[in-house]
């Protein structure tokens, strides 16, 4: 049985509808949304198109297109190409959205997760002197070091998931979960033993 056929308004652009839709989803990933709406004008041309072009449809400045492609030149997500019989210089869009991604994780999420790890590392550290020292009571220190464990647990979790998820391999959730049921038995310990 066929779908029923969808409803839309005569003045509706669905490029420009796509434009926008991305460039949304950009904006929510933490990326400015130009760069979402420019990278996409690119991917749906079917030609290179000079930076000209590109600020007519996306109405923006000229300096608003040249940095703009220059961020995502940077991400590897635009190609600066030349027309036979033309001196400008013409752009195209990275294709692959899998290899667009996977750098972008990377580059950006697995990269934070490491710093991550290597903050939470120095504070147990530190926190361990702290004890040592006297600073802080062996009970509050208990609890900090319980729970900077969990964050480092789940940090290693992290890492092992976006390693796996750039390099193609499958990913398992039930790690996650794991460190959810490690949670709930060390507040249950930690309550009878500050009990």
């Amino acid at each position: 049985m066929p779908a029923p056929p969808i409803h839309v308004d005569a003045d509706f652009d669905p490029e420009q509808a796509v434009v926008e839709g991305v460039g949304r989803l950009m904006e929510f990933w933490g990326f400015r949304r130009h760069l979402g709406r420019l990278w996409t004008v690119l991917y749906l041309s079917p030609e290179p198109l000079a930076s000209t072009d590109i600020g007519d449809r996306l109405q923006l400045s000229p300096s608003a297109v040249s940095l703009t492609i220059g961020e995502l030149m940077q991400w590897g997500a635009v190609k600066k190409t030349k027309v036979p019989g033309d001196r400008r210089d013409f752009y195209t869009a990275e294709t692959s959205i899998w290899r667009l991604v996977t750098r972008v994780v990377r580059q950006r999420e697995l990269a934070l997760v490491r710093d991550t790890a290597e903050l939470l590392e120095r504070a147990s550290g530190a926190l361990a002197e702290a004890r040592r020292t006297g600073r802080l009571g062996a009970a509050e220190a208990r609890f900090m070091e319980r729970r900077i464990g969990r964050l480092r647990l789940l940090s290693s979790v992290g890492e092992k998931l976006l390693g796996a998820f750039v390099s193609g391999m499958p990913l398992d959730p039930n790690e996650v979960r794991a460190v959810g049921g490690r949670e709930d038995a060390e507040d249950a310990r930690g309550a009878h033993d500050g009990a």
